[in-house]
């Protein structure tokens, strides 16, 4: 995730209820300080396969809003995601995104909406607005812009990502975690009002949808 003022501040509560604001996200290179070096980092752990991402992205963004998200157990680091060898999404990125990876043990989110741009019109899809929440297990979505007014609780801030310990992973045994070295940040769990994503890839091992609707649209989310 990223930061969205350019002084942004954190609200950690361990004992009183979560509260509206806290923390706004911009571009989350400029909070972890994603430098040149940290990069080239990423790419060699990459290429070991310690941060490899479970599937190939198409290299086609999509946004994700929601007017509640509520996880608990949470964790974030950031990684690189790859497309297919020669994939015409590439540009000129090379074939390879630096994203943000957000992951929660289990999160609901309020009034759900994703699109994807297919040029002329969006393919969208929303659920979760019709009384009941969409419901997720071992959710991970990798990012490379996300806004909204976050509150955490019992956060850690700069723990290496390999220590990371808050978010099962249901598919494959274990816990969520990125590699040796790498800043990370995790919580107890997290809420956000207002959420927008700008995502490449979503996994989860259990994702309800209730009232799912799906169509083309003239606008995205």
């Amino acid at each position: 995730m990223s930061v969205v003022d350019d002084h942004p501040t954190v609200e950690v509560e361990s004992d009183a209820p979560a509260t509206d604001g806290g923390f706004r996200w911009k571009r989350f290179g400029a909070m972890l300080g994603i430098t040149t070096a940290v990069t080239a980092g990423l790419v060699a752990l990459t290429g070991q396969g310690v941060l490899a991402a479970n599937f190939s992205i198409s290299g086609m963004p999509f946004t994700v809003t929601a007017t509640h998200l509520h996880g608990d157990g949470f964790a974030q680091f950031a990684t690189i995601d790859s497309m297919i060898p020669d994939s015409p999404n590439e540009g000129d990125t090379g074939g390879q995104v630096v994203v943000i990876v957000s992951a929660i043990d289990k999160a609901e989110l309020t009034k759900l909406c994703q699109s994807v741009s297919l040029g002329g019109m969006h393919l969208k899809i929303t659920a979760g607005d019709a009384g009941t929440p969409v419901k997720a297990d071992s959710l991970i979505v990798d990012s490379d812009l996300i806004s909204g007014d976050t509150d955490f609780r019992n956060i850690d801030i700069g723990q290496d990502a390999s220590t990371l310990d808050k978010v099962h992973d249901r598919r494959n045994g274990g816990v969520v975690k990125g590699g040796e070295g790498v800043f990370s940040q995790q919580a107890s769990s997290i809420d956000i009002n207002n959420l927008r994503q700008n995502n490449y890839a979503t996994t989860a091992s259990r994702f309800t949808l209730p009232h799912l609707r799906m169509t083309f649209t003239d606008d995205g989310c």
